[in-house]
């Protein structure tokens, strides 16, 4: 049972603070990899933190489970929070989300594959094709940084 799973069952649907991290990651095209999410949307690879486990290492790994691909060197953007990031789930689970957002452009090995579960679809985008249906809170995620990204200022 994981760590969120186990509050869960002590805490009921109650809200909760969680702590997560997604990656932009940027191949040398500078294009933007985006995942195709079961609900079909799009957004970045992430997801929540594993106890003990930093910002940093939870982008790797979610990357890595999500896409197939190996990230190196990161640098974190920002870290996104309060209200406007409160979730309520189909299944009555409530939580805020605490983010931080973290730039690669370091791609160091693997397969871009999508894992079936988490990804239906794994594909970078040119930043003027990037497709309509992202999810809200990655296009909060991304907004304050594509311009920086484009002109190479980030």
């Amino acid at each position: 049972m994981d760590y969120v799973q186990g509050l869960r069952q002590i805490v009921g649907t109650r809200p909760l603070i969680l702590v997560g991290s997604v990656a932009i990651v940027l191949n040398d095209k500078n294009e933007i990899l985006l995942q195709q999410r079961p609900d079909e949307e799009w957004g970045l690879p992430g997801g929540l933190l594993d106890l003990g486990e930093s910002l940093e290492e939870a982008a790797r790994r979610e990357v890595k489970e999500e896409t197939g691909l190996d990230i190196g060197e990161l640098k974190q953007l920002h870290v996104f929070s309060g209200p406007e990031f409160y979730i309520k789930v189909d299944n009555g689970d409530e939580f805020y989300a605490v983010t931080g957002v973290f730039l690669s452009r370091d791609i160091t090995g693997g397969q871009l594959e999508a894992d079936g579960e988490e990804s239906l679809d794994v594909k970078f985008f040119r930043m003027d094709e990037m497709p309509e249906n992202i999810k809200r809170n990655y296009k909060k995620y991304m907004g304050p940084f594509l311009e920086g990204i484009k002109k190479r200022e980030i």
